[in-house]
């Protein structure tokens, strides 16, 4: 992975140089700052991972493969997204840019690192927005089937999501979180009943914790388990692409993320241990071999009652569009970011006057689900063996490389700027977070079968499609540094936070008063341009002297 030393105006990489926000540029207004509380960042990444489709869809195998053990995999799933949450927290106090991973990994490797890194992010956050199209439209076929006998056509359901979820994202941020906040506690509540009915009950054969036992979990199927576990988590990270939105985010992101981390490692872990016991340890797996998908249906109907199940044929729905809703924010932020970067078309950039949403990236994301969805429709593809595990695995594979690409950039950082963050969270977590994670991509790419069901070769094509997008990026890095030196100069700059923060309260006021279009108080031209400021390049460079990034980015934002 090569990093870049310097650019053609000679900032240093270890540097962030600053830029004014899109506000200024082009008299659009910004997104809605301190709109989002850790509950609704926390709400966004939770969603994403889907708790109750993950259980009822994707636990069943997971204990298939690795027995009464299989509880134990989700905590050493949720274990190792800690240790990466320490480094990846500690990198949000000092990389202030909205662009997440490719933020976070052009500090720590290089600018072409982060225009693979940004590449490989458009590829998996859409692989798993559009891919789950297919399972919406299964799990919304089995659910009309089940209530009222009612077959709609897979390619129906899948496009009326689509609009859905694109109607849905046109809308303000506070709005999404309030729809995630219902639709999160009902699949979970759903869950929470099974569990007080089977705790109540004392099981199958009495409650017991061999599930954590070393015979139980030390078994060649964990494995296997741990490539489902680590599969459910998916989207927890997504945390950092909202921070422009967070109230105080140097707070709010950490905890969001911890609270994400410790909620579904220990949610998941105790869900498939409830519905091993609602069985019993000696009949578990012979329910799995028997019904696998119907496993939590059926321990619901017995446990709870009828009514429960059908409650969850509904919730299963909109846990599914819950997580389509999460990703597609995350997929708009992104858009919005490398547009206001100059990567992408400044189309992109553009934020509602009104819901202060990237409503033209919803557009265009929801346009390219369309072009999906309708292309698999007309090959006469199955939404779930081929949609969704086609579509979906290069993305949670991509995830999974981002992470580990991102721990790897963290501890570099670290090595190389004076920073506050202590040895922990500065060098041994991040460290640590790079082997688990290359570790866990390993353990995934390796048991990709049991994911997709599919060829060899179909197989090798989803897990190279990853490689390719990072390399792509980074070549066209090289285009960009050639072509256009000032949008290289500043990719993943640092936003003026006096400026960018000056501009949005201005922007606030305009839309309160009715005046989206002109901004009141002084015109922004009257700001000292970026531009004018000294070149990054005159700050002493972070591996000699203070800290590039001290001042408003430095290790003095963890001390606030």
């Amino acid at each position: 992975m090569a990093v870049d030393s310097a650019s053609r105006e000679g900032v240093p990489e270890g540097a962030a140089p600053r830029r004014r926000s899109t506000a200024d540029q082009d008299g659009s207004p910004g997104l809605r700052r301190a709109s989002l509380g850790v509950a609704d960042i926390a709400f966004f990444v939770v969603s994403a991972a889907a708790p109750l489709t993950v259980m009822a869809g994707v636990a069943p195998l997971a204990i298939g493969v690795g027995g009464v053990g299989a509880p134990v995999g989700y905590l050493l799933a949720g274990a190792t997204l800690a240790l990466f949450a320490a480094g990846f927290t500690a990198m949000t106090r000092h990389v202030r840019h909205g662009g997440g991973f490719y933020a976070f990994i052009t500090r720590g490797l290089g600018r072409p690192a982060g225009f693979g890194a940004a590449a490989l992010a458009l590829l998996a956050y859409n692989g798993m927005q559009i891919g789950v199209y297919g399972l919406l439209a299964t799990g919304t076929q089995d659910t009309l089937q089940a209530l009222w006998g009612v077959h709609v056509p897979w390619p129906a359901i899948a496009i009326a999501g689509v609009f859905v979820i694109w109607f849905l994202g046109h809308r303000s941020i506070e709005f999404g979180a309030k729809v995630l906040g219902v639709l999160l506690v009902a699949e979970t509540g759903i869950l929470v009943l099974l569990a007080g009915g089977v705790l109540l009950d004392g099981g199958a054969e009495g409650l017991a914790l061999d599930s954590f036992a070393p015979g139980h979990v030390l078994v060649p199927g964990t494995g296997a388990v741990l490539t489902f576990a680590f599969a459910a988590f998916t989207g927890f990270e997504s945390t950092a692409i909202y921070r422009r939105e967070a109230r105080d985010p140097a707070r709010t992101i950490p905890r969001a993320t911890y609270i994400a981390v410790a909620f579904l490692s220990l949610f998941y872990a105790f869900s498939v241990w409830i519905v091993i016991q609602a069985f019993g340890g000696s009949q578990i797996m012979k329910a799995v071999a028997g019904d696998p998908t119907g496993l939590f249906f059926t321990a619901t109907t017995h446990y709870v009652g009828a009514w429960a199940t059908d409650l969850m044929h509904l919730f299963i729905v909109t846990s599914i569009l819950a997580s389509q809703l999460a990703f597609h924010n995350a997929i708009n932020r992104y858009g919005l970011s490398l547009a206001q970067e100059g990567v992408l078309p400044r189309a992109l950039g553009k934020v509602h006057p009104e819901h202060r949403s990237p409503y033209v990236a919803s557009v265009a994301q929801s346009a390219l689900a369309l072009v999906v969805v309708i292309g698999f429709a007309a090959a006469g593809a199955d939404p779930y063996r081929q949609l969704l595990l086609w579509v979906n695995t290069p993305g949670s594979i991509g995830l999974l490389a981002l992470q580990a690409v991102t721990a790897v950039a963290v501890f570099r950082y670290f090595r190389r700027t004076r920073h506050e963050e202590g040895r922990w969270r500065g060098t041994i977590a991040p460290l640590a977070a790079a082997v688990l994670m290359a570790g866990a991509m390993w353990l995934v790419i390796s048991k990709i079968g049991l994911m997709t069901a599919a060829s060899f070769t179909t197989n090798a094509v989803l897990v190279l499609l990853v490689p390719a997008a990072f390399l792509l990026g980074a070549l066209y890095s090289l285009r960009v540094r050639r072509n256009r030196p000032e949008v290289y100069a500043r990719f993943a700059a640092e936003p003026d936070d006096e400026a960018d923060g000056q501009a949005d309260s201005e922007d606030d006021e305009a839309a309160d008063s009715g005046e989206s279009g002109e901004r009141a108080g002084p015109d922004a031209s009257a700001r000292p341009d970026a531009s004018a400021r000294p070149d990054a390049s005159a700050r002493p460079d972070a591996s000699g002297g203070p800290d590039a990034s001290a001042g408003p980015g430095g290790p003095g934002a963890a001390a606030r």
